[in-house]
């Protein structure tokens, strides 16, 4: 079995309102020295059977289309190798 895990997140040149929001917040609350944050947003798909370059290349079709806005948002993708129990 196969986990697969996609980071989807603002691009750095968007300005990102909910992570300035927060940033702001730890500061008043008393967490200093916070540079910036950053929100995103993570999908995590369990897959049975074997992760080929064909459903690779799937994956990242679905994750550049389906999952992002590659207008507004890159993503990463790595693939872990579970012991089927779904942990």
């Amino acid at each position: 079995m196969a986990r697969v895990v996609v980071v989807v997140m603002l691009k750095p040149e968007i300005l990102d309102p909910q992570g300035r929001a927060v940033q702001g917040a730890l500061g008043r609350i008393g967490l200093g020295g916070v540079a910036d944050v950053r929100q995103g947003k993570q999908f995590i798909i369990d897959l049975d059977g074997e992760v080929d370059d064909a459903v690779l290349a799937q994956l990242h079709d679905i994750a550049g289309s389906l999952l992002s806005n590659p207008v507004l948002e890159n993503y990463e993708l790595s693939v872990e190798f579970t012991d089927g129990d779904g942990a």
